[in-house]
């Protein structure tokens, strides 16, 4: 006769005094307490656990978001309204660092949540949130900040080498698991896709080829939030270009500067 150990059922719930055994709630809860890094880790514990850590990254790029818009609206608040008094304001480097994590969030949004939204991943780089974060909470305690390229040297860092490693490697197979592809299975480490598993029937495949109302309106919206990521790469672009003529104007009026100086100590000689 078999133990009673072999005849329980291999998918049976944790039990009720594990972690994973508590509500999603009560465990969201406990990892609230942890980084967005330590989180994105955990979803290699087990499947219950990889569900309520992509849950919390997805909420917690979110937030981040409503944060970072919370801190422009204050910012932009304080500023005057002609450009060239913004310049010389308290709050100038403060603006450019938000604009700056703006840009960064426009794409981090264009890479990830495409997919996210197909319920195909989440938002996997938990560090990149962290550092947002970081960053964010510097502008608003620090009244005379450091200049925006050395606040936002790690972001880019991190967020570009999470965003080509997702491009390259990620993206490949999640592509093949979008509406209209007919390859099945899961995405090892991913959520498995509601649905059923079997494969589609021919008048699946003709209404998947005919896209709603609702995914032509996500369309939509996607070109737009393009659209405003490039926008924003543009408007950086300028005012790089602009410091940079701010930059070389100074140093020729410095060699001007230098030579009349040259000239006036060698006419004492």
């Amino acid at each position: 006769m078999l133990p009673p150990a072999a005849l329980a059922p291999v998918d049976q719930p944790p039990q009720s005094n594990t972690l994973v055994g508590l509500p999603i709630v009560a465990i969201e809860g406990i990892l609230g307490f942890l980084s967005y890094d330590e989180t994105s880790q955990l979803r290699l514990v087990c499947k219950r656990m990889d569900l309520v850590c992509q849950r919390m990254l997805n909420q917690g790029f979110l937030k981040v978001e409503r944060y970072h818009n919370l801190c422009q609206k204050q910012v932009k608040a304080q500023l005057p309204r002609r450009e060239s008094e913004r310049r010389n304001h308290s709050l100038a480097r403060h603006a450019d660092i938000l604009a700056a994590v703006e840009t960064r969030l426009s794409l981090l949004n264009m890479t990830f949540m495409k997919y996210v939204d197909s319920n195909l991943c989440c938002f996997i780089p938990g560090k990149v949130i962290d550092e947002i974060y970081r960053v964010l909470r510097y502008v608003n305690s620090t009244r005379a900040p450091q200049r925006a390229h050395e606040v936002l040297q790690e972001l880019r860092d991190i967020s570009s080498m999470a965003m080509e490693y997702f491009d390259e490697k990620i993206v490949p197979i999640l592509k093949k698991k979008l509406p209209g592809s007919d390859v099945s299975g899961r995405l090892i480490g991913a959520a498995p896709v509601p649905g059923p598993s079997a494969a589609l029937t021919t008048m699946q495949l003709f209404s998947k080829q005919n896209p709603s109302r609702q995914e032509v309106t996500k369309l939509q919206q996607q070109v737009k939030t393009n659209g405003a990521g490039v926008t924003m790469l543009r408007r950086e672009i300028s005012e790089l270009r602009t410091k940079v003529q701010e930059q070389q104007k100074q140093l020729q009026d410095q060699d001007q500067k230098l030579l009349e100086q040259t000239q006036i100590i060698e006419s004492t000689l």
